[in-house]
């Protein structure tokens, strides 16, 4: 009896057991897989001495943070006895969406080259989209630039000098990285457009172009002396002329295309001053036409005159005649003289 009331119970402690282990051996297999993601991190920095802890190896995984880049960023900045950074100035800066290695990098890379560059002007100079690495590398490394840039499509500055002439330089300009004045500096852009523009400045100060093909290093000198880099994340060290050429006499040109206009304008004139003439010329002749249209309309009120005369009596018979043998011998004088009365021919024209 006892021993068939055991049983069932042995059973069941049997398989709780067994629940139990299997349990407690994924619990294991678990702890081990989370410890096994972690240990190897964590003995890479205690080998070093880089400070990580596994708690802070756990925190960065609850985070959602990148923590072999910090470790291994860590490690470097230990290696490499640059001044300490913490662990959690480097999950600050991976959360802010940094980039943590290029900026671990760059500070050691000032470091070696006895640049002053802290973390947060890093970090800054990372967040604020600038290559920090790039900056420090031309900072030790200075680059050239031309001007103007070919890519843009444009190969030589043009400007003309005071004679008339136009030239077309070439520049090259070195320059190195401003660290304080990276952050909201102007870019290689800015340089380029400023150079330009001195180089435009300074041929078109000469007298002669000959003065700047005599002495191309004027142009350097007169640029270097505005102070470009003003503003800029850039210190401009040198400014050299890599060549100059003699363009097109553009000072003749313009003299040619004013005189061409000036020619218009002149023609333009006297084609206003002959229709002006032609106008006034016809309104003359209107004019006449309209003062013979008068003079006849007159003479036609003469013979009414007369005969109005004749009617009262204050006009005799003999008085007519004596008119009309007056102007008859007017008549025949003028056309002897050829004065107005006289036809085309030389005959007389009759009146009356």
């Amino acid at each position: 009896m006892m021993k068939d009331f055991l049983t069932p119970l042995l059973a069941e402690a049997s398989t709780w057991f067994v629940a139990v282990l299997v349990v407690a051996g994924l619990m294991g297999l678990t702890f081990l897989f989370l410890i096994g993601r972690f240990l190897n991190l964590w003995i890479q920095a205690f080998s070093s001495g880089a400070g990580v802890s596994m708690f802070n190896l756990i925190g960065m995984y609850l985070r959602k943070v990148d923590m072999r880049a910090i470790t291994l960023a860590k490690i470097q900045l230990v290696k490499a006895k640059v001044k300490e950074i913490s662990t959690n100035d480097l999950e600050s800066h991976y959360l802010a969406g940094g980039n943590v290695i290029h900026v671990v990098n760059a500070l050691i890379a000032a470091d070696r080259a006895a640049i002053d560059l802290d973390w947060k002007k890093a970090c800054a100079i990372d967040l604020a989209g600038r290559d920090i690495i790039d900056a420090v590398r031309t900072s030790v490394d200075p680059k050239v630039i031309d001007v103007p840039n070919p890519k843009l499509g444009k190969q030589t500055i043009d400007a003309v000098a005071k004679d008339g002439i136009q030239l077309k330089a070439k520049a090259r300009v070195t320059v190195r990285t401003n660290i304080k004045q990276l952050i909201g500096g102007a870019t290689e852009e800015t340089i380029v457009a400023r150079v330009g523009e001195g180089i435009v400045s300074a041929i078109g100060s000469a007298d002669t172009h000959k003065q700047v093909l005599e002495n191309p290093d004027r142009i350097s000198k007169a640029v270097l002396a505005k102070g470009l880099d003003a503003g800029t994340a850039f210190e401009i060290l040198s400014i050299d002329i890599a060549d100059v050429d003699v363009g097109d006499n553009i000072g003749a040109k313009l003299q040619a295309d004013q005189a061409e206009a000036d020619k218009r304008r002149f023609q333009a004139e006297a084609e206003k001053r002959r229709a002006m003439a032609i106008a006034l010329a016809a309104e003359n002749k209107a004019k006449i036409e309209e003062n013979r249209a008068l003079v006849t309309l007159a003479e036609a009120e003469v013979p009414k005159a007369m005969a109005e005369a004749f009617r009262k009596g204050n006009l005799g018979i003999m008085d007519y005649y004596r008119m009309k043998n007056l102007q008859a011998d007017t008549q025949m004088r003028e056309t002897i003289g050829g004065g107005p009365s006289a036809g085309a021919d030389g005959s007389a024209e009759k009146r009356g």
